[in-house]
C-alpha cells in the first residue's frame, strides 16, 4: 500500500519559515519525481515545486528564491523549505510522487496558514 504522509504544516507570521516532508513508503522512492503542490480554498491545485530523480529542480515565479525542494532518498523523504513567507502563501500543500502516466500518488495535505 502506497502513503505519503506530510509534517511540518502549521500557522506562522509573514516573513517566517517553514519546513515541510513527506516521507513515502510503498514505492520505490529514488524513481520517483516528487513535488510539492498547494490548493488555496477556492483557487486550483498548482505546483510550488519539483525534484526529479537526478535531483533537478523548478519553481514557479511565485516562489522562486523563497522555496526550497530536497530530497533523501535513503529516508525516502522530500522536504520543502518555505522562507520569507506571505499570506498569500496560505494553502493546503500536497505532497506528490509521480511515475510515468500510471503511478501519480498523492498524501493527505498539510495546512499553511501565514498570518499575523
Amino acid at each position: 500500500q502506497v502513503q505519503l504522509v506530510e509534517s511540518g504544516g502549521g500557522l506562522v507570521q509573514p516573513g517566517g519559515s517553514l519546513r515541510l516532508s513527506c516521507t513515502a513508503s510503498g514505492i520505490g522512492f529514488s524513481i520517483y519525481t516528487m513535488g510539492w503542490y498547494r490548493q488555496a480554498p477556492g483557487k486550483q491545485r498548482e505546483l510550488v515545486a519539483g525534484i526529479t530523480t537526478m535531483g533537478s529542480t523548478n519553481y514557479p515565479d511565485s516562489v522562486k528564491g523563497r522555496f526550497t525542494i530536497s530530497r533523501d532518498n535513503a529516508k525516502s523523504t522530500v522536504y520543502l523549505q518555505m522562507n520569507s513567507l506571505k499570506p498569500e502563501d496560505t494553502a493546503v500543500y500536497y505532497c506528490n510522487a509521480l511515475l510515468g502516466a500510471k503511478r501519480d500518488y498523492w498524501g493527505q495535505g498539510t495546512q499553511v496558514t501565514v498570518s499575523s
